[in-house]
Protein backbone atom coordinates (compact mmCIF):
# COMPACT_ATOMS: atom_id res chain seq x y z
CA UNK A 1 0.00 0.00 0.00
CA UNK A 2 1.01 3.52 -0.74
CA UNK A 3 1.41 6.16 2.36
CA UNK A 4 -1.16 7.94 1.66
CA UNK A 5 -3.75 4.90 1.34
CA UNK A 6 -2.02 3.45 4.85
CA UNK A 7 -2.95 6.59 6.59
CA UNK A 8 -6.65 6.99 5.52
CA UNK A 9 -7.02 3.16 6.49
CA UNK A 10 -5.72 3.67 9.63
CA UNK A 11 -7.67 6.96 10.43
CA UNK A 12 -10.33 4.91 9.10
CA UNK A 13 -10.36 1.73 11.14
CA UNK A 14 -9.33 3.73 14.59
CA UNK A 15 -12.21 6.38 13.56
CA UNK A 16 -10.52 9.25 14.75
CA UNK A 17 -7.86 11.51 13.22
CA UNK A 18 -6.22 12.01 16.56
CA UNK A 19 -1.67 11.68 16.02
CA UNK A 20 0.56 11.76 19.33
CA UNK A 21 3.83 12.87 19.21
CA UNK A 22 6.14 11.20 21.77
CA UNK A 23 8.22 13.78 23.29
CA UNK A 24 10.24 12.48 25.67
CA UNK A 25 11.68 15.41 28.10
CA UNK A 26 13.22 14.05 31.03
CA UNK A 27 12.18 16.23 33.86
CA UNK A 28 8.67 15.90 32.68
CA UNK A 29 8.21 12.15 32.73
CA UNK A 30 6.68 10.38 35.46
CA UNK A 31 8.93 11.25 38.90
CA UNK A 32 8.12 6.89 39.39
CA UNK A 33 10.13 5.85 36.18
CA UNK A 34 12.84 8.99 37.15
CA UNK A 35 13.96 7.23 40.38
CA UNK A 36 17.60 7.44 41.05
CA UNK A 37 18.41 8.60 37.48
CA UNK A 38 20.29 11.59 37.05
CA UNK A 39 19.68 13.77 34.10
CA UNK A 40 23.80 13.95 33.74
CA UNK A 41 23.86 9.83 32.96
CA UNK A 42 22.74 9.51 29.02
CA UNK A 43 22.43 5.98 29.30
CA UNK A 44 19.82 6.10 32.35
CA UNK A 45 18.13 8.82 30.55
CA UNK A 46 17.64 6.95 27.75
CA UNK A 47 16.37 4.05 29.47
CA UNK A 48 13.82 5.79 30.96
CA UNK A 49 12.86 7.40 27.56
CA UNK A 50 12.49 4.11 26.65
CA UNK A 51 10.21 2.51 29.60
CA UNK A 52 8.13 5.37 29.17
CA UNK A 53 7.75 5.33 25.49
CA UNK A 54 6.54 1.72 25.53
CA UNK A 55 4.10 1.75 27.78
CA UNK A 56 2.83 4.94 26.54
CA UNK A 57 2.53 3.17 23.19
CA UNK A 58 0.38 0.13 24.96
CA UNK A 59 -1.96 2.43 26.10
CA UNK A 60 -2.42 4.26 22.93
CA UNK A 61 -2.12 1.87 20.61
CA UNK A 62 -6.16 0.62 20.56
CA UNK A 63 -6.86 4.69 20.03
CA UNK A 64 -5.10 6.10 17.57
CA UNK A 65 -4.12 5.63 14.46
CA UNK A 66 -0.42 7.34 13.93
CA UNK A 67 2.34 8.75 16.36
CA UNK A 68 5.29 11.51 15.91
CA UNK A 69 8.52 10.64 17.84
CA UNK A 70 10.19 14.03 18.28
CA UNK A 71 14.08 12.99 17.50
CA UNK A 72 15.45 15.76 19.00
CA UNK A 73 14.76 14.47 22.49
CA UNK A 74 15.80 11.09 21.56
CA UNK A 75 19.18 12.46 20.14
CA UNK A 76 19.62 14.85 23.13
CA UNK A 77 20.49 11.27 25.18
CA UNK A 78 22.99 10.49 22.53
CA UNK A 79 23.19 7.02 21.27
CA UNK A 80 21.84 5.19 24.04
CA UNK A 81 19.17 7.59 22.98
CA UNK A 82 19.08 6.60 19.19
CA UNK A 83 19.10 3.05 20.52
CA UNK A 84 15.64 3.93 22.55
CA UNK A 85 14.55 5.45 19.11
CA UNK A 86 14.74 2.29 17.20
CA UNK A 87 13.06 0.14 20.14
CA UNK A 88 9.98 2.56 20.17
CA UNK A 89 9.68 2.83 16.15
CA UNK A 90 10.34 -1.10 16.25
CA UNK A 91 7.44 -1.34 18.86
CA UNK A 92 4.97 0.90 17.58
CA UNK A 93 4.99 -0.74 14.25
CA UNK A 94 4.44 -3.59 15.55
CA UNK A 95 1.55 -2.87 17.52
CA UNK A 96 -0.12 -1.45 13.55
CA UNK A 97 0.80 2.58 14.18
CA UNK A 98 1.60 4.81 11.23
CA UNK A 99 4.82 6.41 12.18
CA UNK A 100 5.84 9.73 11.34
CA UNK A 101 9.56 10.35 11.90
CA UNK A 102 9.57 14.13 13.25
CA UNK A 103 12.86 15.58 12.18
CA UNK A 104 12.12 18.50 10.06
CA UNK A 105 15.28 17.19 8.22
CA UNK A 106 16.65 19.19 4.97
CA UNK A 107 20.18 19.52 2.95
CA UNK A 108 20.78 19.76 -0.51
CA UNK A 109 22.31 16.91 -2.93
CA UNK A 110 23.80 13.61 -1.45
CA UNK A 111 23.25 14.82 2.05
CA UNK A 112 19.39 14.94 1.20
CA UNK A 113 19.41 11.67 -0.10
CA UNK A 114 21.17 10.26 2.49
CA UNK A 115 18.48 11.38 4.89
CA UNK A 116 15.64 10.68 3.12
CA UNK A 117 17.30 6.84 2.63
CA UNK A 118 18.13 6.63 6.50
CA UNK A 119 14.34 7.90 7.54
CA UNK A 120 12.34 7.00 4.73
CA UNK A 121 10.47 3.46 4.09
CA UNK A 122 9.92 -0.05 5.76
CA UNK A 123 13.72 -1.26 4.41
CA UNK A 124 15.08 2.72 5.89
CA UNK A 125 17.48 1.91 8.37
CA UNK A 126 15.27 4.04 10.92
CA UNK A 127 11.57 2.25 9.36
CA UNK A 128 9.44 5.66 9.20
CA UNK A 129 6.37 5.76 7.40
CA UNK A 130 6.71 9.76 6.95
CA UNK A 131 9.22 12.53 7.90
CA UNK A 132 8.61 16.14 8.45
CA UNK A 133 11.08 18.15 5.96
CA UNK A 134 11.97 21.46 5.86
CA UNK A 135 11.65 23.59 2.23
CA UNK A 136 13.64 26.18 3.16
CA UNK A 137 16.92 25.53 0.91
CA UNK A 138 14.31 24.97 -2.02
CA UNK A 139 13.31 22.58 -4.48
CA UNK A 140 16.47 20.41 -5.26
CA UNK A 141 16.61 19.91 -1.49
CA UNK A 142 13.22 18.60 -1.20
CA UNK A 143 13.46 16.43 -4.38
CA UNK A 144 15.46 13.52 -3.06
CA UNK A 145 13.15 13.01 -0.39
CA UNK A 146 10.14 12.76 -3.07
CA UNK A 147 11.49 10.14 -4.93
CA UNK A 148 12.87 8.57 -2.03
CA UNK A 149 9.18 8.44 -0.76
CA UNK A 150 8.05 7.39 -4.38
CA UNK A 151 10.24 4.68 -4.01
CA UNK A 152 9.55 3.73 -0.65
CA UNK A 153 5.81 3.47 -0.39
CA UNK A 154 6.29 6.89 2.41
CA UNK A 155 5.47 10.38 2.86
CA UNK A 156 7.32 13.68 3.65
CA UNK A 157 5.00 16.64 5.54
CA UNK A 158 6.19 19.81 4.29
CA UNK A 159 6.92 22.70 7.05
CA UNK A 160 3.99 25.34 4.90
CA UNK A 161 2.71 27.38 7.67
CA UNK A 162 3.77 26.44 11.40
CA UNK A 163 2.27 26.52 14.62
CA UNK A 164 5.30 28.91 16.46
CA UNK A 165 4.81 32.52 17.10
CA UNK A 166 7.99 33.32 14.77
CA UNK A 167 7.42 31.19 11.52
CA UNK A 168 5.51 34.46 10.39
CA UNK A 169 8.91 36.06 10.18
CA UNK A 170 9.80 34.20 7.14
CA UNK A 171 6.73 32.59 6.15
CA UNK A 172 4.67 35.57 6.00
CA UNK A 173 7.02 37.46 3.63
CA UNK A 174 5.26 38.50 0.22
CA UNK A 175 7.11 37.57 -3.04
CA UNK A 176 5.85 37.92 -6.76
CA UNK A 177 2.21 38.94 -4.63
CA UNK A 178 2.06 35.55 -2.64
CA UNK A 179 3.45 34.86 0.74
CA UNK A 180 6.24 32.53 1.02
CA UNK A 181 4.01 29.83 2.76
CA UNK A 182 1.43 30.42 -0.21
CA UNK A 183 4.69 29.35 -2.64
CA UNK A 184 5.14 26.60 -0.79
CA UNK A 185 1.82 25.43 -0.59
CA UNK A 186 1.33 25.98 -4.30
CA UNK A 187 4.63 23.58 -4.85
CA UNK A 188 3.31 20.88 -2.28
CA UNK A 189 -0.10 20.59 -4.30
CA UNK A 190 1.58 20.20 -7.48
CA UNK A 191 3.77 17.78 -6.06
CA UNK A 192 0.78 15.50 -4.03
CA UNK A 193 -1.54 16.19 -7.23
CA UNK A 194 1.12 14.71 -9.20
CA UNK A 195 1.46 11.57 -6.62
CA UNK A 196 -2.17 11.36 -6.39
CA UNK A 197 -3.34 10.83 -10.16
CA UNK A 198 -0.23 8.34 -10.56
CA UNK A 199 -1.22 6.32 -7.16
CA UNK A 200 -5.04 6.67 -8.49
CA UNK A 201 -5.51 8.32 -5.05
CA UNK A 202 -7.54 11.55 -4.05
CA UNK A 203 -4.18 12.12 -1.50
CA UNK A 204 -0.59 12.44 -2.46
CA UNK A 205 2.75 11.35 -0.41
CA UNK A 206 3.47 14.61 0.05
CA UNK A 207 1.89 16.69 2.35
CA UNK A 208 2.18 19.80 4.74
CA UNK A 209 2.49 20.98 8.25
CA UNK A 210 0.14 23.35 9.32
CA UNK A 211 -0.48 24.86 12.62
CA UNK A 212 -3.91 24.97 14.64
CA UNK A 213 -2.66 28.46 15.98
CA UNK A 214 -3.75 29.93 12.43
CA UNK A 215 -7.30 28.84 11.82
CA UNK A 216 -7.56 30.97 9.09
CA UNK A 217 -4.96 30.23 7.19
CA UNK A 218 -5.38 26.88 8.05
CA UNK A 219 -8.88 26.98 6.00
CA UNK A 220 -6.59 29.12 3.05
CA UNK A 221 -4.68 25.92 2.51
CA UNK A 222 -7.07 23.47 2.79
CA UNK A 223 -8.81 24.68 0.12
CA UNK A 224 -5.10 25.58 -1.94
CA UNK A 225 -3.72 21.72 -0.83
CA UNK A 226 -6.41 20.18 -1.92
CA UNK A 227 -4.56 16.93 -2.42
CA UNK A 228 -2.14 17.42 0.55
CA UNK A 229 -2.70 15.58 3.76
CA UNK A 230 -2.28 17.96 6.38
CA UNK A 231 -0.19 17.39 9.70
CA UNK A 232 -1.59 20.16 12.17
CA UNK A 233 0.43 20.67 15.21
CA UNK A 234 -0.66 23.42 17.99
CA UNK A 235 -3.95 21.74 19.27
CA UNK A 236 -4.15 21.76 22.79
CA UNK A 237 -1.40 22.88 24.81
CA UNK A 238 -0.73 25.55 21.89
CA UNK A 239 -3.83 26.75 22.43
CA UNK A 240 -5.47 25.03 19.14
CA UNK A 241 -9.42 23.90 19.34
CA UNK A 242 -11.74 21.60 17.86
CA UNK A 243 -13.06 24.22 16.10
CA UNK A 244 -9.83 26.13 15.09
CA UNK A 245 -9.25 23.04 12.78
CA UNK A 246 -12.40 21.72 12.17
CA UNK A 247 -11.71 23.43 8.40
CA UNK A 248 -8.75 21.06 7.76
CA UNK A 249 -11.04 17.88 6.80
CA UNK A 250 -12.36 16.78 3.59
CA UNK A 251 -16.17 15.84 3.46
CA UNK A 252 -15.43 12.57 4.47
CA UNK A 253 -13.36 13.33 7.72
CA UNK A 254 -10.38 12.78 6.26
CA UNK A 255 -6.95 14.26 4.70
CA UNK A 256 -5.51 15.74 8.00
CA UNK A 257 -4.03 14.50 11.20
CA UNK A 258 -4.19 16.46 14.38
CA UNK A 259 -1.43 16.22 16.87
CA UNK A 260 -1.16 16.62 20.47
CA UNK A 261 2.04 15.70 22.68
CA UNK A 262 2.31 17.22 25.77
CA UNK A 263 -1.44 17.23 26.54
CA UNK A 264 -1.35 13.87 26.19
CA UNK A 265 1.61 12.03 27.24
CA UNK A 266 1.77 14.37 30.27
CA UNK A 267 -0.86 14.44 31.49
CA UNK A 268 -0.68 13.28 34.58
CA UNK A 269 0.01 17.04 34.85
CA UNK A 270 -2.15 18.86 33.52
CA UNK A 271 -4.03 21.68 35.58
CA UNK A 272 -8.01 20.73 34.55
CA UNK A 273 -6.16 17.03 35.74
CA UNK A 274 -5.35 18.03 39.32
CA UNK A 275 -5.60 15.89 42.25
CA UNK A 276 -7.35 13.25 39.42
CA UNK A 277 -4.57 11.20 39.25
CA UNK A 278 -0.76 10.13 41.06
CA UNK A 279 2.39 10.18 39.19
CA UNK A 280 1.75 6.19 39.44
CA UNK A 281 -1.45 6.72 37.65
CA UNK A 282 0.20 8.52 34.79
CA UNK A 283 -0.94 5.72 32.52
CA UNK A 284 -4.80 6.19 33.33
CA UNK A 285 -3.94 9.76 32.98
CA UNK A 286 -3.00 9.29 29.82
CA UNK A 287 -5.48 6.90 28.58
CA UNK A 288 -8.25 9.93 29.82
CA UNK A 289 -6.70 12.55 27.81
CA UNK A 290 -5.94 10.61 24.68
CA UNK A 291 -10.05 8.85 24.99
CA UNK A 292 -11.13 13.03 25.77
CA UNK A 293 -9.47 14.28 22.49
CA UNK A 294 -10.59 11.48 21.22
CA UNK A 295 -14.21 12.30 21.43
CA UNK A 296 -14.00 15.75 20.37
CA UNK A 297 -13.39 14.56 16.68
CA UNK A 298 -16.37 11.80 16.99
CA UNK A 299 -18.48 11.79 14.00
CA UNK A 300 -15.31 13.36 11.78
CA UNK A 301 -13.70 10.50 10.19
CA UNK A 302 -16.92 9.00 8.19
Amino acid sequence: MTFSARLSAAVREKKTPVLVGIDPRFNSIPECLRTGVCASDLKGVAGVFRTFSLRLLDVIAPHVACIKPQLAFFEAAGPYGMAALADVIDYARKLGLVVILDGKRNDIGSTAEGYAAAYLGENSAWKGDALTVSPYLGEDSVQPFVKVAEQNDAGIFILVKTSNPGGGMLQDLQAEGKTIYQHTADWVEKTAAAFAEAQGEKYGAVGAVVGATYPEQLAELRQRMPHAWLLVPGFGAQGGTVKDVAHAFDEDGLGAIINNSRGIIFAHARKDYAGKFTDAQWESAVETAVLEMKAQFEGFVR
